[in-house]
């Protein structure tokens, strides 16, 4: 019990924090590598997997990747692009606080049904390929919508 209420606090003050993070993203024009570096600096997270107790197998890695997946598309919805002034900036959006605090709650409540079933070393890492899966999907659409948009703005620029 104590590692549940220890990893959800933790996990509530990384919620907070990226509220944080994405209010302040939205003051500075966004860029490919802003998009792209926190997917590849989460993944040193994976070198949990080193040790045995915190091992999955396939099946379920598959599971939390898929589920991160189906997450990842709350943030998708919440995360537009905008330009403005010539640059490309990310929309701030009222509706993402609540998203993130109820994919919170959903993974306590997850949490709660699996660590019954499941060792606290598989959870932790089942939820860590679960927040892998949803952050790495949240970020390709989001540089897609980048890319696209930059397009727009160089053939806007060719033009004038």
């Amino acid at each position: 019990m104590f590692w549940l209420i220890a990893s959800t606090i933790v996990a509530a003050c990384m919620a907070t924090g990226m509220i944080f993070i994405r209010l302040r993203a939205s003051r500075q024009p966004a860029s490919v590598k802003k998009i792209i570096l926190p997917p590849f600096f989460m993944s040193t997270g994976a070198l949990m997997f080193i040790f045995p107790e915190f091992r999955v197998q396939w099946s379920q890695v598959i599971e939390a990747l898929l589920v991160g997946v189906i997450f990842s598309f709350f943030l998708i919805r919440t995360s537009k692009l905008e330009v403005r002034g010539g640059d490309i900036f990310l929309k701030p959006s009222k509706a993402f606080v609540f998203i993130l605090f109820g994919l919170l709650i959903l993974r306590v409540i997850f949490k709660l049904i699996i660590g019954q079933h499941v060792s606290f070393g598989e959870t932790s890492g089942m939820f860590f390929l679960l927040a892998l899966g949803m952050i790495l999907t949240w970020r390709l659409a989001m540089l897609r919508q980048y890319l696209q948009l930059e397009k727009n703005l160089d053939a806007k620029k060719d033009l004038a």
